[in-house]
């Protein structure tokens, strides 16, 4: 229970302003906050799965700078895809046929890109080391996940409300490819 409650609380911490929030608080300007949540928790269930088992297998997989550079370039990619026009009716709504699954598959992949090698996993891949036990930091680690990217997407729905989509827009995609670039100099010094 401690490994569960230790995971739980420092993800959740590190999660904290982190840059997979503002994912999460774009994405929910964008799709149904169901949806969105969705996408979250099974790319955080598969990601933190992968860290859990690294941390206890083989903590060395992937050598941390290929990783930076791989999620350096999917930020600049997502602040790319940010600028792209979605499909709308005359209320400004995302039409529901057009994004029913996209939304959950686009959510989930990109979390899945963003979340490899960021510092929730890699606490994910140290508690697990630590405690040897699996199913608590997983599950314990997810949840944190969950419950910090789950408050973005709360601020998202608050500020699509509030602040026009072209702003939101703009202001994500310059965020990303800052986000981006940073990583990717990150990975060379």
């Amino acid at each position: 229970m401690v490994s569960f409650i230790a995971s739980l609380f420092l993800v959740t911490v590190a999660e904290l302003g982190d840059k997979t929030q503002l994912l999460a608080l774009s994405f929910a300007t964008r799709y149904k906050p169901a949806k969105v949540i969705t996408g979250i928790f099974i790319a955080l269930l598969l990601l933190q799965l992968l860290a859990v088992t690294v941390g206890q297998v083989v903590s060395d997989l992937i050598p941390m700078q290929y990783l930076r550079i791989i999620v350096g370039f999917s930020f600049i990619g997502f602040g790319i895809w940010m600028l792209k026009r979605d499909e709308h009716d005359e209320q400004g709504k995302v039409r529901e046929g057009a994004h029913s699954l996209g939304a959950i598959v686009t959510v989930t992949v990109a979390f899945f890109i963003a979340e490899l090698g960021d510092k929730t996993q890699l606490a994910t891949i140290s508690l697990a080391a630590k405690y040897h036990s699996f199913i608590n930091v997983w599950l314990g680690s997810t949840v944190g996940m969950v419950l910090a990217d789950g408050a973005a997407i709360i601020a998202g729905v608050f500020a699509g409300k509030k602040i026009p989509q072209e702003k939101i827009k703009y202001i994500s995609a310059v965020l990303f490819t800052i986000f981006g670039l940073v990583t990717i100099v990150q990975a060379f010094l």
